[in-house]
Formats: structure tokens, sequence, C-alpha cells
């Protein structure tokens, strides 16, 4: 399955070891996930490096060619939102997971459509539970 997984860049990187435990287990599931190097230490100086347009239409056209997109929501994000909305308006399948006892935006919480599931974790191996979850359903 070819997976779209959505991270904090410049918002924040307080998860980024959940970000990589995440995208090493969908590797390691024979997952294809192409912006997979954003969970690495590095992605916020490589990210900073690009022109924000090349940012923009790379993203978008890996969203585009996703089967769905997975984000870790723990801390807020304008582009993970933003990326959220546009998985969404394509009509993907969407898990939005958070650390337990985060706030997380009520435009996600309470947003209705059937394709956007949320998910509470309270361990990095929890949230990888809940990803295999969703990608049986």
């Amino acid at each position: 399955m070819n997976i779209y997984f959505a991270c904090s860049i410049t918002g924040g990187r307080e998860f980024e070891s959940v970000y990589q435990t995440l995208v090493a287990a969908l590797t390691e599931q024979g997952h294809s996930v192409p912006n997979a190097h954003l969970a690495e230490s590095d992605a916020t100086t490589l990210e900073a490096e690009l022109p924000a347009l090349d940012v923009y239409s790379r993203d978008v056209a890996w969203i585009r060619l996703s089967d769905v997109l997975i984000a870790e929501v723990s801390v807020p994000s304008h582009g993970v939102g933003y990326e959220i909305g546009y998985a969404l308006g394509l009509g993907k399948r969407v898990l939005a997971l958070h650390r337990e006892g985060r706030k997380v935006s009520k435009m996600i919480r309470g947003n209705p459509d059937p394709k956007l599931t949320t998910m509470a974790y309270q361990t990095p191996e929890e949230a990888v539970t809940s990803i295999k979850k969703f990608l049986r359903q």
C-alpha cells in the first residue's frame, strides 16, 4: 500500500522518535512511504533548503498517489492540517493519531467525515497497533 505519512516539521519535532517508529513499522510491513525522510532527524534542515512551491507540489502529488494518509497530530501543524483536509477532499481515508492527553484541534476531532479516523495512543507500539487495525479496515 502507498501511504503518505504526515507529521510536524516546522511546528515542532517533540515526537520525532514516534514518527521514526511509525514509519519504520510501515516500511517493515512492506508499505511504500514516499515521504519517509520527513521522520528523520535532519528533516527540518533538508526541508528548509527547498522552495515552498516545490514542497507543496511534491507533497500534494504524493498525497494524490497515496492510498491512505496517516498523520501524527500530537504537535499542532498548519501543514499537517492542510494535508489531512486535502486528502479527505480527494476521498482518501485518513488516520489521525495522537498521544493520549494531548490537545488536538477541534477541526480534526469534530470532523464528521466517515473517511477520517482519530485514535489516541499511550505508547508508540500502541500507535503501530492502531495503524495495523486501520489498514485492515
